[in-house]
């Protein structure tokens, strides 16, 4: 069911007979929880005009153009509040948000209490991104020449570990990092929600990690462009993707974080230099400890230890 919030009432008013069967029934058998949800609503009103849908296992708030916010609650002891933050990534109050539909983070809450100013501020933050009309279609920008392939590598050390900590105080116990793609000619573990896959994904305890992808390069009035099956972001923010996860026993990778490298940073004499016949770019990076990330480029066979840091 969808009913609406307004200026003149509280979103409670606004449930109908079947939204509230339904949302009882998500806190039947943790009835503590159920204020936290209620203070979440209350909420609404001064976030903004509001549809709220009830579902079995959540409840989503949407602005007249989409959701932006779900409520669930996920473990006996925790509700999560999930934003549609597309731009913001997880730091602070903001963690991974996984299987909570449209939201990109969420809120971890135990209390009616943790609903504050700062909670407040997400969701209305969210409610605007989310309200605002989509930005005007551009014509599609004709690609330039293409240059060529340059295979980056990438060599990680210190990896951080099978075990990883846990949002709700757990651990995570097979922990591994694949390199994201969209190709399926390597090996690679599907990861829910992404519409990309992690390649040949290595155990979180190895001593250290070496993965090697094919870049088509580009050059237009802006410089370099970058494009291929394990690059993702837009024009000014093309990178490679490490995607760190816990391996469950169905195969899949359940994203944890990740470290991103970005091509559009790299000095682009190195790339020059790497696009040679018979060189390489290289990016060496620390996972673990104090962070570190080195660019290169070098014959194809050349001795790491030996490599120049550019």
């Amino acid at each position: 069911m969808s009913p609406s919030t307004g200026e003149d009432g509280t979103a409670q008013d606004f449930l109908t007979a079947e939204a509230n069967e339904l949302i009882a029934g998500q806190y039947s058998d943790r009835p503590q929880l159920r204020r936290v949800f209620d203070a979440l609503l209350a909420a609404l009103p001064v976030v903004g005009p509001a549809t709220v849908e009830a579902r079995k296992t959540m409840v989503s708030f949407l602005t007249p153009r989409r959701t932006f916010a779900v409520v669930q609650p996920t473990t006996k002891t925790r509700v999560d509040l999930g934003l549609r933050l597309d731009h913001e990534r997880p730091g602070g109050r903001l963690l991974v948000a996984r299987d909570l539909g449209a939201a990109t983070v969420r809120i971890p809450l135990t209390r009616p209490e943790d609903v504050d100013a700062e909670v407040l501020d997400w969701m209305r933050r969210a409610y605007r991104e989310n309200a605002a009309p989509p930005p005007a279609r551009r014509s599609p920008r004709r690609p330039a020449p293409k240059l060529g392939t340059l295979t980056v590598v990438i060599e990680a050390t210190s990896l951080p570990g099978l075990t990883w900590p846990s949002g709700d105080d757990g651990e995570y116990h097979n922990f591994q990092i694949g390199l994201a793609t969209k190709s399926k000619e390597r090996p690679t573990l599907a990861v829910p929600g992404n519409p990309w896959l992690a390649a040949e994904p290595v155990p979180g305890d190895s001593p250290s990690a070496r993965w090697e992808a094919p870049v088509t390069v580009r050059r237009d009035a802006d410089g370099f462009d970058f494009s291929g099956p394990y690059v993702r972001g837009a024009r000014d923010d093309r990178s490679l993707f490490l995607a760190w996860g816990d391996v469950r026993d169905d195969g899949t990778m359940r994203l944890v974080r990740g470290s991103k490298f970005k091509l559009s940073q790299v000095d682009p004499s190195l790339v020059e230099e790497a696009m040679r016949p018979g060189h390489r770019l290289v990016a060496r990076i620390r996972l673990t400890g104090e962070p570190s990330l080195t660019w290169s480029a070098e014959p194809a066979g050349a001795d790491p230890s030996r490599a120049p840091v550019k």
